[in-house]
């Protein structure tokens, strides 16, 4: 939620939105697919073309209405249309990315690939039946923010679709795909989620980052059923493994295409050292929740104040700072005790 600086210009910021596709380069286009009343915008889907298999997406989008027609008019305008859909790689399990991509195999018949780190995530929304944050309000609660849980449970109005959320038709672990002439290894990258995945196309120097490396924000971390237990811990080793690969332009699920997929994660890593020192001074010589700190710190690029944020972004907030505190505790600069189900931290 939080977002480090960048020297991307405001008006990429929403442009890159608009509907219709963009080539990336010859036979890779980016499809944004619109997410109404998100604040993200648009989730971006990708598409290969020029394979004998037909056309490899990567990430489906989320299954409503809006999403399927810009799909259909963006191939349409490249000349293609859904039947010669045949793959869906989807980078994690989250609604925006995963949900249209079980309804394209549906309809088409195509393929639906998925990492393997995300199955025990799949497999509890199949057995609670429903995508409401459990993980995310039990983590609330033992930030001491009850009432907050509470709000953002009453959010949740039990729609939950199963079909949408039906497993994959290949697991994928560390391993290279090939769609004819095209290869794109598969990079497990947990941290947004246990199961997250990149697919890099070397030959063409393009990462297809999902969620993992975005442009404009920093990835929630932790919003997902049976999460681990140092999401962020995670997130930052995987933000450290793209530095062992070769640079690469980035093409993000949300945002525009980046020129350097290092770039971008060397300000991230350090959006996060300094994110673990703000949390580390707010500690100061008090005992505090991680609800407390949540409420002494800014929020997105602007610094807004936690109370004026809404009730989902305050989870998010506070989500994210218990995964900092975790992380410090991690790394001895913090001690926790529990008492009554709420974690307190204490700076060393």
């Amino acid at each position: 939620m939080t977002t480090p600086t960048t020297r991307t210009p405001r008006l990429d910021r929403g442009r890159w939105a608009q509907p219709g596709p963009e080539t990336v380069e010859p036979g890779v286009h980016r499809i944004p697919l619109p997410l109404p009343d998100d604040g993200l915008r648009a989730v971006n889907v990708y598409v290969l073309e020029g394979l004998t298999e037909g056309l490899v997406l990567v990430d489906g989008g989320w299954s409503i209405p809006e999403s399927r027609t810009a799909l259909e008019d963006a191939l349409t305008r490249l000349g293609h249309d859904l039947g010669e859909i045949s793959h869906v790689l989807v980078t994690h399990i989250h609604r925006d990315h995963y949900t249209q991509a079980v309804e394209l195999r549906r309809l088409l018949g195509s393929q639906v690939y998925l990492g393997a780190g995300e199955r025990r995530g799949l497999e509890l929304l199949g057995e609670l039946r429903t995508d409401e944050p459990v993980g995310s309000l039990g983590t609330l609660r033992r930030a001491g923010a009850h009432e907050l849980a509470e709000r953002v449970a009453a959010m949740y109005h039990g729609d939950f679709d199963p079909t949408v959320w039906e497993a994959p038709d290949r697991w994928l672990r560390e391993e290279e795909l090939h769609f004819g002439e095209t290869r794109l290894a598969v990079v497990p990258t947990p941290g947004h989620t246990q199961g997250h995945v990149v697919y890099l196309d070397r030959a063409r120097g393009l990462l297809f980052s999902g969620d993992h490396v975005l442009p404009h924000i920093t990835p929630s971390i932790g919003f997902e059923l049976g999460g681990p237990e140092l999401p962020l811990g995670d997130y930052l080793n995987s933000l450290h493994l793209m530095t062992t690969l070769a640079d690469a332009r980035l093409l993000p699920a949300h945002g525009p295409v980046g020129a350097s997929v290092h770039e971008r994660v060397a300000e991230l890593l350090a959006h996060h050292d300094d994110r673990l020192s703000e949390t580390l001074t707010a500690l100061a010589d008090r005992t505090r929740t991680a609800y407390d700190v949540a409420g002494e710190l800014g929020w997105t690029r602007r610094r807004v104040s936690f109370t004026d944020l809404g009730p989902f972004d305050r989870m998010l907030a506070v989500n994210e700072t218990a995964a900092h505190l975790d992380v410090l505790v991690a790394r001895g600069g913090a001690t926790c005790t529990q008492t009554d189900g709420v974690n307190r931290y204490t700076a060393r």
